[in-house]
């Protein structure tokens, strides 16, 4: 059994990740912004598992509240073995008039947060000489999408941020990955026009958009003992939308 933490798991991807993990037997804490009703639901669903299931309401993008997270974990199970992150936001508008703010707060959620996880977990894992980082990324950080440079730029950075990591941390056993979903049945997804889920249901070339499950389950193999010779990796999770970049 692995003490796991995924952030921005109480719902969508992050929550299917969470179930996933705690399915393979791992105990399972997770950390989510403001919706504490589907905080509940997951840490419920976690343990009709019958994993361990801790829920921590942690806005990622300040540092002194990923420390606390940390420590409450470390206190509670020991280090976290496996990270996965998941969290982000989004704030699109057209370049020429995107705000400072929004692109500082996209960076530092999607981006900077993931940096800030990675740097607490790592001095354990490599004195453990075992570690799983998963970082989740998006198709628009190789392919772009109007709109959305910030997002984008995150995303993409993620890839750049793996890397670096995986050859870090490889001589001490430690992995570290990035997964980069495509469309996925959100209910942000399911909240949009039907043209607009048929126009970009015919983009993908399996004709469809994906589910968190199936999002949740490449993420959960990658934090397996079976995975532990892939590393730097950037598994496409898309329906062949992003084949090719």
């Amino acid at each position: 059994m692995r003490t796991a933490f995924v952030t921005g798991g109480s719902r969508g991807i992050g929550r299917a990740t969470a179930l996933a993990l705690a399915a393979a037997g791992n105990r399972v804490a997770f950390c989510y912004a403001h919706d504490e009703d589907a905080a509940k639901e997951t840490r419920a669903a976690i343990e009709e598992t019958g994993a361990d299931a801790l829920a921590l309401r942690v806005d990622v993008g300040q540092r002194a509240q990923i420390d606390t997270a940390f420590d409450e974990i470390e206190s509670s199970w020991g280090p976290v073995e496996l990270l996965v992150n998941n969290a982000g936001i989004t704030q699109d508008g057209l370049v020429a008039r995107m705000s400072d703010e929004a692109w500082d707060d996209v960076i530092r959620v999607n981006l900077t947060s993931a940096f800030a996880t990675i740097r607490r977990a790592a001095g354990r894992m490599m004195r453990a000489r075992f570690g799983r980082i998963v970082n989740v990324s998006s198709v628009g950080g190789h392919i772009g999408g109007p709109g959305q440079a910030n997002y984008a730029a995150a995303k993409a950075g993620l890839l750049g941020l793996t890397r670096s990591v995986a050859k870090e941390l490889a001589p001490r056993s430690v992995t570290c990955n990035v997964v980069a979903p495509g469309p996925i049945v959100t209910t942000m997804t399911e909240g949009m026009p039907d043209d607009w889920q048929a126009r970009v249901g015919e983009m993908v070339p399996l004709g469809r958009f994906g589910t968190a499950d199936e999002v949740g389950a490449v993420i959960a193999f990658l934090c397996s003992d079976q995975a532990g010779f892939v590393t730097g990796a950037l598994v496409p999770v898309d329906g062949g939308l992003g084949m090719g970049h």
